[in-house]
């Protein structure tokens, strides 16, 4: 699961684990925006379709008024590792060990929809749970 240590000097979030992502600039789609943010943060470049919509969800910023709209997207990666990946934002971004997970500090949006994730039947599938051939390491990027 590709996640993303915010340093010290993030707005939110500072020095908690969160998803890549951002915003969507003005005319882009949300899926548009998905791409684009993957690739500034990570440097990763997936071709059209390997994004999924795994969620979409309304959420109040914590310590505000403000609402975010958030688009999950999903993509299972096989050929990818973390030399591949150019830390445009952050401390680091990584694979983490799904299994991890639970005891990383994560950002609320990270805390509310990562253990969600994990426990979804879209997990299962792309992870190959499913049908019965999944490993421990299947990586795959949330955000």
């Amino acid at each position: 699961m590709l996640l993303q240590e915010r340093d010290e000097h993030a707005p939110r979030g500072a020095n908690q684990w969160g998803m890549p992502g951002g915003h969507v600039e003005e005319g882009e789609s949300f899926e548009e925006a998905a791409y684009r943010e993957l690739e500034e943060e990570t440097g990763l470049r997936l071709l059209p379709g390997h994004l999924y919509l795994w969620r979409e969800e309304i959420m109040t910023v914590q310590g505000s008024d403000e609402v975010q709209w958030l688009h999950v997207y999903v993509a299972r990666v096989d050929d990818v590792t973390d030399a591949d990946v150019v830390c445009g934002e952050g401390r680091r971004i990584v694979f983490v060990d799904p299994a991890t997970v639970s005891g990383l500090s994560l950002y609320d949006t990270a805390e509310l929809l990562l253990p969600q994730f994990l426990a979804s039947e879209d997990y299962a599938r792309l992870a190959g749970f499913e049908s019965g051939g999944g490993h421990e390491d299947e990586r795959i990027p949330a955000g």
